[in-house]
């Protein structure tokens, strides 16, 4: 047990980080783009915290979460999701007090303790944003925007956006009791979640994956067609400016989400790459979220890409081919000398940005030369007992294959030509 990890968690190796630094630095560039800034947030809170805002009838409550008792006898919950936590540091800090809108993304860790399956872990990564204080259409239609903009940078192709409203208190109370009334003669054949979210919130019956449930929901009530003027009008804004930006979309009427916390807003992103679990991006807006954990009342909106999934998008479509950079130089050395002054080298090297390395392990220099042929450096040269008599080393281009005669002081400025830079002081 020692030696493998725990369920449903899994290694980010070497050879695979590259990728991940790759798209995680994509994310940032958009990011940035759209004028958000980045939060952190811890990877554990206050139960209560989760329990209040995604909603005691949810899944993630109900079944998913880590939660334990710390030494001071508090429940401690290990993160499900993110946007939590940033509500409870936007309230915290009083960011309410700060210009809105407040626009922030986080990359994060997230723990949820379910079946592990493909693009389905129980210690995942996401990227999301939030933004609070902007209760515009406008907005809806740019974190829609931002998500399809990151898609396109990464040249993944096949994404639907599908897109609802939820509506507001005011029009989803009268829609559920119109769910109660159509399904009234038919609860007993509801599964065990949905037969208890038909009291609690009859609207989450709409998002059951049971096959028995979707046939009992196929001619059900649309919220669409129930939902107040104030919603109505905001979605038909959401939708315009969807239009402006160029977005396709489709209107999808039984997208509800998981959450309980959204209102208005749902949304989509689906992947033909994926199989069954095709959502590779998912949010809304959240008009009552921060008023409900303690705060002031104001306007919410964001989502969730779950980067397991991205990544294997990425893999499943070859969309990128990511190369990592390899390293710039590799100081072969025969003796004890020879080790000192390519140790005092790569210092030099290294101040200038220039990355170089030189055996650790004690290889011959024929085992040398192999290691650095395998590693891929652009640029090997050797230094033993007769460079460091005539200050003379010869060094070889491993890609073009030549090789040219230098002075060891000029290796410096002979590897800052050759790759293109210029020394700094």
């Amino acid at each position: 047990m020692l030696t493998r990890a725990p369920k449903g968690t899994k290694d980010i190796l070497p050879s695979e980080s590259y990728s991940w630094q790759y798209v995680e630095e994509k994310i940032r560039q958009i990011a940035r783009l759209y004028g958000y800034r980045e939060i952190r947030t811890p990877i554990f809170e206050h139960t209560d915290l989760f329990v209040r805002s995604v909603g005691d009838t949810t899944d993630i409550v109900q079944k998913e979460m880590f939660t334990f008792e710390d030494k001071g006898k508090r429940s401690i919950t290990l993160k499900p999701e993110g946007t939590a936590g940033v509500v409870r540091a936007y309230i915290e800090h009083s960011l309410y007090a700060e210009p809105q809108p407040i626009k922030v993304y986080y990359i994060t860790p997230c723990f949820r303790h379910e079946r592990p399956q493909a693009g389905r872990q129980r210690q995942f990564n996401q990227f999301g944003v939030e933004v609070f204080g902007g209760k515009e259409a406008s907005l809806d239609a740019e974190i829609i925007s931002l998500a399809v903009k990151l898609f396109d940078s990464l040249a993944i192709k096949g994404l639907k956006v599908n897109l609802n409203s939820i509506g507001c208190p005011d029009c989803r109370g009268p829609y559920h009791e119109k769910i109660k009334e159509y399904l009234g003669d038919n609860i007993n054949s509801l599964c065990k979640s949905c037969s208890d979210r038909y009291e609690k919130n009859p609207l989450r019956i709409l998002d059951c994956k049971e096959e028995g449930c979707k046939a009992l929901i196929a001619g059900i009530p649309l919220i669409l067609d129930n939902l107040c003027d104030e919603c109505k009008d905001h979605f038909d804004q959401v939708k315009a400016f969807l239009d402006a930006k160029g977005i396709d979309y489709q209107i999808n009427p039984l997208i509800v989400r998981g959450l309980d916390y959204y209102t208005k807003t749902v949304f989509e992103i689906i992947s033909d790459s994926l199989g069954a679990q095709s959502t590779v991006c998912g949010g809304g807006r959240y008009d009552g979220l921060v008023e409900e954990c303690g705060g002031p009342k104001t306007p919410g909106i964001g989502f969730a890409i779950g980067l397991e999934r991205l990544m294997m998008i990425l893999e499943a479509q070859k969309a990128i081919d990511i190369i990592e950079e390899p390293m710039d130089i590799y100081i072969a050395t025969i003796g004890d000398m020879a080790r000192l002054k390519a140790s005092d080298l790569i210092s030099v090297l290294r101040k200038k940005g220039i990355s170089a390395d030189m055996d650790h392990v004690g290889r011959s220099i024929k085992a040398q030369f192999k290691y650095a042929g395998k590693q891929g450096y652009k640029f090997v040269c050797t230094i033993g007992e007769n460079e460091l008599t005539t200050g003379d080393l010869r060094i070889k281009n491993m890609k073009e294959g030549k090789e040219d005669s230098i002075r060891i002081e000029s290796l410096l400025d002979y590897l800052i030509k050759q790759l293109g830079g210029s020394s700094n002081d």
